[in-house]
Parts: structure tokens; C-alpha cells; sequence
């Protein structure tokens, strides 16, 4: 029983694997019920707002902008809330896409027109799954391979605060090649075996939550939301990572900074040596690592190259390491679960499902003329570019930054704001930086919670203003790098003329 008190949380759920007395499983039911009535009754309310859209065919046709905000408020509700609601939220995602595209089809001049735009969204949307899923293959494979070990195994724990800044630019550096999620996962996974469970620790954690998001918000292939903005050409990649190099390494100094002289960083940082032997680097693990490495690093520079979508790039490089693994492990029956189909079975896919379903809501929304509507009254009462920018930080803090880029990109045009503007790039910082402060913000900051004994209230009181005052020294400084930017061509002008008249 003590096992078992030790495997159950404070709802009274346990691990799969542990068994439960009568008492235990009557007082999880106990608990479960009320969620249990709870869904149900959503459920009826849904069917019911279902039915009601059918019968009333002509409403829905007359009111087509009512209906789509509506939908798409329940499926936001559901998707912050699917914790408590205990529904997956990639359902939810997929439910809230097909019934918006539904209306759509019902409100728009003819069918043929809705089919039209669907064919359009969808055609948008799968370069970004394939990209999504092309990477995460690559990453997973290398992770198969024990490959990260040469990163992590050179992190050599000595002062507590000189590991703090260790851990965050690792992390920084990890996330701009790799996804923010899976830095985030790798990092603390290491920061496990580094040290037994303690304030430190978490303290550790957190910061590879601000690292690993300001390392994806400079570089095309870090964060989700920049790799959207750069397949669709809102951003390119040399001028976006020169732009946002310093911002981004700013918007981690400033929290790491502030911590070491404000938190008490204490703590047993002594590596287990023991532990870390424990998983050994597979054959030929370095070499899988430089290839995987090379292949994300390598898309860009075959975009410039070819002029083909992103997704290609990736979708070579995936292909050649498939090749290469096949090759290194061939005729050996042990290495099986090192080989690529192995890999594809952990792929994260209700992740993309869930991406999937955002999009394609959004782009209903942009179909229908919504979101140019919300463009036109943000510019009405919001005239600063800037301001939008940086309040869509904040608010991603609290909604999922994704929806946010993808309902931004649909409210602007590039008519508006050109490629590799003030605005793109700033929406590309900020969407990625934002999250940090809070817990849930972001995708790193959720994988946190999972993995440590971290909530949102302990996060909220010992780092978020940290992570604040790193956004905001951020937007500060790439303000301020573009003044000088823009300024600086004309005084280098102005001193060659006047050399040239002395001479």
C-alpha cells in the first residue's frame, strides 16, 4: 500500500501498471464521476447546437460569421480546459475544423467556392505536416541512437549558478536547430540524471523552458510559429536570424541574470555517473547524430538552392538518413528498434492532428472573411503595428501561440506588411518568447509539468516576471537594432562623401 500511496497523485488516479484495492478503485471512480456527468453533458449540448445548425439550415446560411465565432469560442474553451474537461484536445481541434468548414460550406455563395478555398487550406497546410512530421522523424531517430549524449555529456555540473547559465544557452543553441518541445524534453531528461529532485532542479527546469523557446524564436526551423511564417513567406531566414539573434540571446540573459542574484541557487549538482552510463551511445550514434544535425541545418540552404518548398528539403534529408540507418544496422536482428519504423511508432502524431485541426479553423475563419474583418478593427483602434506584435506575446501566454500566428497570417497580407518586416518579425519573436511567461503558454512549458513536480502557481510566483522582463528587454533591443539598422547606412554614406571631397 505504501507503493501504491507513493504512485497516486491527488486525484486518486495511480500508474497503469500498479494495482489498487477495492477502496482505491471506488474512491477514484467517486472522484471521476463528476467529469464522467460533466462530458456527458457537453456532450448533449453539442449534439444539441449540432441538430439545431441542421434544422435550421437558412439561419446558419444568414448568419454564417455568428455561427463560425461561436464554434470556434466552444472549441477554444475546450481546448484551454482539457485538463479539467478531460477531453484531448487534437479531438477537439479536429471536430472544431470540420464543423467550421461545414458552415462555410452552407454560408458561402455556392459549394464549388467552399470546396475551392478547403483545397487552397489544405494545400497550405500539408507543407507545414509534412515539414512538422519530416522533423520530428529526424529527431527521433537521432534520439534512438543515444546521439544527444554528445551534447549532454559534455554539460559538466561545477558552481550552481555557473551550471544556470550552462543549462540555458545548451538549451538555446539545441532549440534553434531542433523544435522547442524536444530541447526541452532532452534537456531536462539530462537535468534528471545531473541531480536528485530539489528546488534547484526546478529552478533548472524552468529556465530551459525561457531557453528552449528564445532559442526557437530566431532561426526558421526552431519554433512552429517561425516555420510557419517562413514557409508562407512571411519571414526568410538570413534577415530573420540577424534581426532576432541579439533580441533572442537578450530575452535569456536578462531572466538568468535576475535569477542569480535574486534566487537562492543551491543545491547538489553532482553527476551520477552511474546513472548516465547506464545508456550507452548506439553504434554508430555519432555519425546518425551529424548526419541528423546536418539534414535539419541543410533545409534552409537547399530552399535557397532549389527554390522548392521547405518540406522538400526535409523530406531529403529524411531519406537519406532512413538509407544510411538501413545500411549501418543491416543483417543485425538486435538492432531492429534502432531502424526507422521503430522511430515512426513514437512519433508525437495526435500533435500534429491537433496542428492540423488549428489551422485548418483558421483558415475557415480567413475563408469567410472574419479575420479580415478583425484585422480592419485592430487597425482602426490599434494603429501601431508594434503594439499588436507585442500584445500577441502576452496573450500567448495563456492561448496557444500556434492559432494565434495562424489567425495573424490570415489577417495580414503581405500587401500589408511586406516579407521580412518590422511586424513579421516581430510576430515571430514575440509568438515564441511569450509563452514563457507562463507555465502553459507554451509547448516547452507543458512538457515541464509533465516531467517535474512543477504547477502553474510555483511557476508564477518564482519565474514568470523573470521571463516578462526578458520579453520585453527583447522587444526593446530589436527596436532599437532596427533604428539603428536603418540609420546606420546613411552615416557610413554621408562619412564616404566627405571622404571623397577631402581627397
Amino acid at each position: 500500500m505504501d507503493e501504491i500511496e507513493e504512485l497516486e497523485d491527488g486525484s486518486g488516479r495511480c500508474d497503469p501498471l500498479c494495482s489498487v484495492d477495492d477502496a482505491s478503485s471506488q474512491d477514484f471512480e467517486a472522484n471521476y464521476q463528476p467529469k464522467t456527468n460533466l462530458l456527458k453533458a457537453l456532450a448533449i449540448i453539442a449534439s444539441a447546437l449540432a441538430g439545431a445548425a441542421a434544422i435550421n439550415h437558412s439561419w446558419v446560411a444568414a448568419n454564417q460569421d455568428i455561427a463560425m465565432v461561436l464554434v470556434f469560442t466552444l472549441g477554444y474553451v475546450g481546448i484551454i480546459f482539457e485538463e479539467s474537461l478531460g477531453v484531448n484536445k487534437s479531438g477537439v481541434g479536429l471536430l472544431m475544423a470540420v464543423c467550421l468548414w461545414v458552415i462555410r460550406s452552407i454560408g458561402a455563395p455556392s459549394t464549388d467556392i467552399a470546396v475551392t478555398e478547403l483545397t487552397r487550406a489544405s494545400a497550405e497546410v500539408s507543407e507545414i505536416v509534412f515539414f512538422l512530421l519530416g522533423a520530428m522523424i529526424i529527431v527521433k531517430i537521432v534520439d534512438t541512437h543515444q546521439g544527444f549524449k554528445l551534447v549532454t555529456d559534455n554539460i559538466t555540473p561545477r558552481r550552481p549558478r555557473i551550471l544556470l547559465w550552462v543549462v540555458g544557452y545548451v538549451t538555446f543553441f539545441l532549440s534553434s536547430v531542433l523544435d522547442n518541445l524536444t530541447s526541452t524534453i532532452v534537456m531536462v531528461s539530462l537535468l534528471q540524471k545531473l541531480m536528485p529532485p530539489s528546488e534547484y532542479r526546478k529552478l533548472l527546469g524552468a529556465v530551459v523552458v525561457i531557453a528552449a523557446n528564445a532559442g526557437g524564436a530566431w532561426t526558421p526551423i526552431g519554433d512552429v510559429t517561425t516555420t510557419m511564417l517562413w514557409i508562407h513567406g512571411q519571414i526568410s531566414s538570413l534577415p530573420t536570424m540577424q534581426s532576432l539573434f541579439i533580441p533572442a540571446v537578450l530575452s535569456l540573459a536578462v531572466p538568468l541574470a535576475l535569477m542569480s542574484l535574486a534566487s537562492k541557487v543551491d543545491g547538489e549538482s553532482q553527476k551520477s555517473s552511474s546513472m548516465l552510463a547506464s545508456e550507452q551511445m548506439a553504434p554508430r550514434g555519432q555519425l546518425v547524430f551529424a548526419v541528423g544535425l546536418g539534414a535539419l541545418v541543410f533545409v534552409p540552404v537547399f530552399k535557397s538552392i532549389t527554390g522548392l518548398p521547405p518540406y522538400m528539403g526535409i523530406l531529403l534529408g529524411l531519406g537519406v538518413l532512413w538509407v544510411l540507418t538501413d545500411a549501418i544496422h543491416y543483417g543485425d536482428s538486435g538492432r531492429q528498434k534502432l531502424k526507422v519504423p521503430q522511430a515512426l511508432s513514437r512519433i508525437d502524431t495526435q500533435g500534429v492532428l491537433f496542428f492540423l485541426g488549428i489551422i485548418l479553423s483558421v483558415r475557415s475563419l480567413e475563408a469567410a472573411g472574419i479575420l479580415r474583418e478583425l484585422a480592419n478593427y485592430l487597425d482602426a483602434h490599434i494603429p501601431n503595428a508594434k503594439l499588436i506584435a507585442s500584445a500577441m506575446g502576452v496573450v500567448s501566454a495563456i492561448i496557444d501561440n500556434v492559432p494565434l500566428v495562424a489567425a495573424t497570417m490570415g489577417m495580414y497580407d503581405l500587401t500589408s506588411f511586406p516579407r521580412d518586416s518590422e511586424f513579421w518579425q516581430l510576430v515571430a519573436f514575440c509568438a515564441g518568447t511569450g509563452g514563457s511567461t507562463l507555465i502553459i503558454g507554451s509547448a516547452a512549458g507543458v512538457a515541464l509539468m509533465g516531467m517535474e513536480p512543477v504547477d502553474f502557481f510555483w511557476y508564477l510566483r518564482k519565474v514568470s516576471g523573470f521571463a516578462f522582463a526578458g520579453y520585453a528587454t527583447g522587444i526593446i533591443a530589436y527596436l532599437a537594432g532596427r533604428n539603428i539598422h536603418i540609420k546606420l547606412p546613411t552615416s557610413l554614406a554621408q562619412l564616404l562623401r566627405r571622404i571623397n571631397r577631402r581627397s
